[in-house]
């Protein structure tokens, strides 16, 4: 087993990260001074697969589970399932010190975060990502939310887990798209903050598709150590947490013109990618060999590099609505190379529109 620590001045805990976790989960459940009552929020992918292990994990530590399922899909970080939940929450008698178990993928853990953010003023909650893409993202650092019909994420709040568990072992029933887009991901750090990630990937390619143990340890263990380091240094994005969303201002934009149906995050985000790096080469901060080898790597974990069902006019008004966007300025997280990016508010139009026709397939 592995750990790593979120060391905030506040609130801070540890992400355990190993093939096969449940003694360390009963362990922690023994001793966290939880009461006895816990809600288990999956989805009904999920749910199917790993709750009931999970409920029988929590007996055994003592509690009394509820489960609550909402439908697979980026649908469910809304407000109607918040209140859902909160019905369940209260019909099953939680108090302030009941635990929410967040059991599933991104949608889930955003909205069991924000549940428990918001239940009673606050409540424990405990991350338990099942993909890939939670492993490495979401379930780490404490930013939950739900949607709003005009933009992703905007009704929300930073409020940290007690404890992450990330079981390696749940990669094993993984669709395959699933695990290119938590891929996409580590891409992302490794543009970000760490070349030897981004190496690391085009070296092991085979390796890692074949989602063999020691190679998918280090990636989600390196990936958690970026994002630690990140969070510590700024939990509640007032400056160095903004490089965390590179690829994530087109990305999100793809999602609202696609309505949240034809891509899935990773997927999205992985095209936003590609639209940063031609807009960072548009402003003259790289080449065209760093721009072929974001490329080449997406391309070798089955990412798209280009959409379908957008329109440049559609996805420049959405990035409007992004949470980075203030007083009418887009915060870009552009990339100076790989494994180094810095923050651009003055980006002319043009530039933005350009790099925005470069990535709407024809």
């Amino acid at each position: 087993m592995r750990k790593v620590r979120v060391d905030l001045l506040e609130n801070g805990y540890d992400i355990l990260i190993g093939d096969g976790m449940d003694a360390e989960l009963v362990s922690f459940f023994e001793g966290a001074g939880f009461s006895s009552r816990a809600l288990i929020l999956s989805d009904t992918n999920v749910g199917k697969i790993y709750t009931e292990k999970v409920a029988e994990l929590l007996k055994r530590a003592g509690k009394q589970p509820s489960v609550h399922l909402v439908p697979a899909g980026e649908s469910s970080k809304s407000l109607t399932e918040a209140e859902r939940a909160y019905t369940k929450a209260i019909e099953q008698g939680l108090d302030r010190k009941s635990v929410v178990v967040a059991l599933g993928g991104g949608v889930v853990g955003d909205l069991a975060g924000f549940i428990a953010a918001t239940y009673m003023r606050g409540v424990p909650f405990v991350q338990i990502p099942t993909s890939l893409l939670a492993q490495v993202d979401s379930s780490v650092g404490g930013k939950v939310a739900v949607n709003h019909r005009l933009g992703k994420n905007l009704i929300g709040a930073f409020y940290q887990p007690k404890r992450v568990f990330i079981d390696l072992a749940c990669l094993s029933t993984l669709p395959r798209r699933e695990l290119f887009t938590g891929l996409g991901e580590i891409v992302k750090y490794g543009v970000i903050s760490d070349e030897a990630l981004f190496s690391y990937l085009e070296d092991h390619t085979d390796a890692v598709l074949a989602m063999q143990l020691p190679e998918m340890e280090h990636l989600v263990v390196r990936s958690c150590e970026i994002k630690a380091e990140v969070v510590t240094q700024d939990e509640k994005e007032t400056g160095l947490r903004a490089i965390l969303n590179f690829g994530h201002t087109m990305g999100h934009a793809i999602e609202k013109e696609t309505r949240y149906v034809r891509y899935n995050h990773g997927e999205a985000v992985a095209v936003g990618m590609m639209g940063a790096a031609y807009l960072s080469r548009e402003l003259g901060m790289i080449g065209d060999a760093e721009v072929a080898r974001l490329r080449g790597v997406l391309e070798r974990f089955s990412l798209p590099t280009q959409v379908e069902g957008c329109t440049e006019n559609g996805m420049y008004a959405a990035i409007f609505h992004d949470k980075k966007t203030v007083d009418g300025k887009v915060k870009w997280i552009l990339m100076e190379g790989v494994g180094r990016v810095r923050a651009v508010s003055d980006v002319p139009e043009e530039a933005v529109r350009k790099s925005m026709r470069m990535i709407i397939s024809d």
